[in-house]
């Protein structure tokens, strides 16, 4: 069987886009011509709310290898939001794209088996096994240790789904933990790594990547190249292009000699792309979806052109 992590990379290379589009769907982002048909209690938001993502994912699905569905934007309306998200999961899979949820799970051992089963791995009900959530990637969270992300990759082994582990994420305070020096003078972001790696051994597909993967942010350049040089075999998930001020000649440090190594997120400038200033005039509210479909095209033009030069 394929590893899900070649499964990927074949999208990548088919949709020629090494991106994902990014989920966080909050009521206050969806466009007043979606809220306008639903009501303004719980339900009535999450219907909104699914029909804004349904229709981000419809004029993205066959150019975007990948969807990176945000849980705590759907959690935050209770059972509804819940209900949206495993609806999202299943059309943007019907649709042919790689889901991955972005849960940053990890616990004690027992707890990440349960965090586990309820997004890679399947349960037994009624003596059958069954997925829940059934995604294809996890983001975890490591920082209790290897009883926290063992559960995690047994789960990657036994049902063919990946995780991105978080190294060296993208947010301003990173730094305070996982720059700090240890004793034997490395950096705790390198320590991760140097974990993740491991951890990925048993989990190498065709290309020479694991299904272990990591998050390594792109408003980090330095630190996204010193990475990519230590975890060979390391996939990258890359947040923070676009909004958060990653660049794409940095993000291009992320990637191998061959163009791979890396899928960079983008969520507000795909989500929001109707009220950019680059597209606010060329399309109505109404057209939001075609104003994501240009943004990503944009994008994904971009980013190629830094890969190839980076090459």
């Amino acid at each position: 069987m394929k590893k899900i992590i070649d499964i990927l990379i074949d999208k990548i290379k088919e949709t020629n886009n090494p991106t994902v589009i990014g989920v966080d769907t909050r009521y206050d982002m969806v466009p007043n011509c979606v809220k306008n048909k639903y009501g303004t209690d719980i339900k009535g938001m999450c219907e909104a709310m699914l029909e804004y993502s349904k229709t981000l994912i419809d004029n993205t699905y066959d150019i975007i290898p990948a969807v990176k569905l945000q849980s705590a934007y759907f959690e935050m309306y209770g059972v509804e939001g819940i209900k949206v998200l495993k609806t999202m999961i299943d059309y943007c899979k019907e649709k042919g794209m790689v889901v991955m949820v972005d849960a940053k799970r990890g616990d004690i051992g027992s707890t990440s088996k349960g965090y586990s089963n309820a997004y890679l791995g399947k349960n037994e009900i009624d003596g059958e096994k069954i997925g829940i959530f059934d995604s294809d990637f996890l983001t975890v969270n490591p920082y209790m240790g290897s009883d926290c992300v063992n559960p995690f990759v047994e789960d990657c082994k036994e049902y063919n789904k990946g995780i991105f582990v978080l190294v060296k994420t993208s947010n301003k305070s990173s730094g305070e933990i996982q720059d700090l020096i240890t004793e034997d003078g490395e950096t705790i972001y390198t320590k991760v790594g140097k974990l993740v790696e491991k951890w990925g051994e048993d989990c190498r597909g065709e290309y020479g990547y694991s299904s272990v993967s990591a998050v390594v942010g792109a408003t980090y350049p330095k630190q996204l190249e010193e990475l990519r040089k230590i975890m060979p075999h390391t996939y990258f998930l890359i947040p923070g292009y676009g909004a958060q001020g990653g660049k794409a000649e940095d993000i291009a440090l992320g990637f191998d000699e061959n163009g791979l190594g890396g899928i960079v997120n983008a969520t507000r400038s795909l989500m929001c792309a109707y009220k950019s200033d680059l597209w606010k005039d060329k399309f109505v509210e109404e057209e939001y979806g075609k104003a994501t479909r240009a943004e990503a095209i944009r994008m994904r033009d971009e980013l190629n052109s830094a890969i190839k030069i980076k090459r």
